[in-house]
């Protein structure tokens, strides 16, 4: 167990005593990259700023039944991703009147665009934003977040086979959009 699980189990026992010294540091530790998964899954800077607290909340009221499965980095996580799922689902269920809709501007990078930028960094997060929920949050996972495929299984909820499975799928059409956006594959 590395000293960052330790400090952070630490953290967590003290949180379920009431120690706020203990959820501000915790917080500091792990606030941002909360955010920047919560972000890149629901894709509203609001909303996750949102889940920031909401997941937070979740640790100062359930701290204390964190059963040590996994690390707390990786719990947070999966509380963020079951959060940013949930907001998915209540923001879809609210009604948006016609005119609202055709309001919304199409913020996305066509190919030809992110072409012209040359710019690889801002060509890959646009190929990355046209692959499908289920692969950006594995390629997200794995590759901003470190992931290994038993903690991206457990985050997600779904056996390691299919975690192998949707990365090679996932790598697959990531290739194929950077090839199309004019950007030479990355890995071997």
């Amino acid at each position: 167990m590395s000293s960052h699980q330790a400090a952070d189990e630490d953290l967590l026992v003290r949180i379920a005593q009431g120690d706020r010294l203990a959820m501000q540091v915790l917080y500091g530790r792990h606030h941002v990259r909360v955010y920047r998964f919560g972000l890149r899954i629901v894709r509203d800077e609001q909303l996750a700023e949102d889940l920031i607290s909401e997941v937070f909340l979740d640790v100062w009221r359930q701290a204390g039944k964190f059963e040590r499965r996994s690390e707390v980095s990786t719990w947070l996580l999966a509380i963020t991703r079951y959060k940013a799922l949930s907001a998915l689902r209540r923001k879809r269920d609210a009604a948006l009147d016609e005119n609202a809709a055709e309001a919304i501007e199409d913020g996305a990078d066509t190919p030809d665009i992110a072409v012209q930028k040359k710019d690889t960094s801002e060509a890959l997060r646009g190929c990355i934003s046209s692959l499908s929920r289920d692969h950006r949050e594995i390629i997200d996972l794995v590759y901003y977040h470190e992931r290994s495929v038993d903690e991206v299984a457990e985050i997600v909820g779904i056996p390691a086979n299919t975690v192998k499975t949707r990365l090679f799928y996932a790598r697959k059409k990531l290739a194929e959009l950077l090839t199309a956006a004019g950007v030479e594959r990355g890995w071997p």
